[in-house]
């Protein structure tokens, strides 16, 4: 699909950025393979690392419209992984969060309109359903635009959806690589919000490998979820360190017991897959589409009034071994 196809990443200097890229890079041949990002250390710091001769790296940010429509000049897919993800930072200074996460998406779809885009997927998080906190209500508001900008397109042949996922095994932002800091840094015991926290765990390249995948599931408008297992954040921690003893510090401002995907209240709107779930949107289309049905000829059928697919009534768990073993091969792939 993305052989001889231009490509651009916004926020490409992250951890699911540089994981997407190396993937293309390893099972495909792209014309073009674009970092657009506002970071010029880590654009140099990965262009050490992938310098092959269809790589470009684009200084810019996502509050900036018009630098977005130069950048996209002759890109056939674009993904979205730009966005201030930090809970407490976001809570601290709630302008830049809406900025980045809300104006921003929106830049990237006009920009993406303008210059004639085929493909757009952005990446969503569990906060962006039922939000409590202002990164995820700025995510879900993201989410509402890019669902939307398929009716924004009119009859252009442009496409836009979402990708939804859990907490990220061996990215920036994980609770592993924290608590793997302490125990190399000799604590005598691991901070732990509540022992009854669960979350939902997919490493990054189950989530590069999903994002991929639903490039060639999307029909337009589409929030896709997959099925991926939860583990209790105590059982981390003795995974990790079984002779530490744990310390309960609370929930943080903004943080939840237990993650939602597919809220309940989108019960009538979610499909499920045989590995994925697919929240339809709650907008009419100019052209109606029949989601049961996706272009990799997969079928889903509705889920029951009042579903909810959250990390506490997971089918899916992640057992002690399974989250090393998992932890082995994120960090096999860095």
């Amino acid at each position: 699909m993305f052989n001889d196809k231009t490509v651009l990443v916004t926020g490409g200097t992250g951890s699911f950025g540089k994981q997407f890229i190396k993937t293309l890079l390893k099972r495909y041949s792209p014309k073009k393979i674009i970092v657009y990002s506002r970071d010029e250390l880590k654009q140099f710091e990965m262009s050490q690392k992938y310098n092959q001769k269809c790589m470009r790296y684009f200084i810019g940010d996502v509050r900036d419209r018009i630098r977005l429509e130069k950048a996209m000049e002759g890109v056939d897919y674009v993904v979205h992984a730009a966005a201030l993800k930090q809970v407490p930072i976001a809570e601290y200074n709630p302008m830049e969060c809406i900025k980045t996460n809300i104006m921003g998406a929106q830049n990237v779809i006009d920009a993406s309109i303008k210059c004639g885009i085929k493909k757009v997927i952005a990446l969503s998080t569990d906060k962006a359903a039922n939000p409590i906190n202002l990164y995820g209500a700025s995510k879900l508001a993201s989410d509402k635009l890019f669902v939307a900008a398929n009716n924004l397109a009119g009859n252009r042949d442009i496409k836009f959806s979402v990708v939804r996922y859990g907490n990220v095994l061996g990215s920036r932002g994980s609770v592993v690589p924290f608590f793997k800091k302490l125990i190399a840094d000799g604590v005598k015991e691991l901070p732990i919000t509540d022992e009854r926290m669960t979350r939902f765990w997919i490493t990054l390249q189950e989530g590069v490998d999903f994002v991929i995948k639903n490039f060639s599931r999307m029909q337009g408008g589409e929030i896709f979820v997959p099925k991926i297992p939860s583990m209790k954040i105590v059982d981390m921690a003795k995974a990790l360190a079984p002779n530490l003893p744990h310390k309960i510090i609370g929930l943080r401002p903004g943080e939840k017991l237990h993650e939602v995907m597919c809220p309940k209240d989108d019960s009538h709107l979610t499909l499920e897959f045989e590995d994925h779930f697919v929240i339809q949107p709650s907008i009419r289309f100019t052209s109606p589409v029949d989601f049961t049905k996706n272009s990799l000829g997969e079928t889903g059928k509705p889920v029951e009034i009042g579903f909810e697919y959250s990390s506490i009534n997971n089918t899916i768990w992640l057992s002690e071994d399974e989250l090393l073993k998992k932890i082995k091969q994120t960090e096999g792939n860095e």
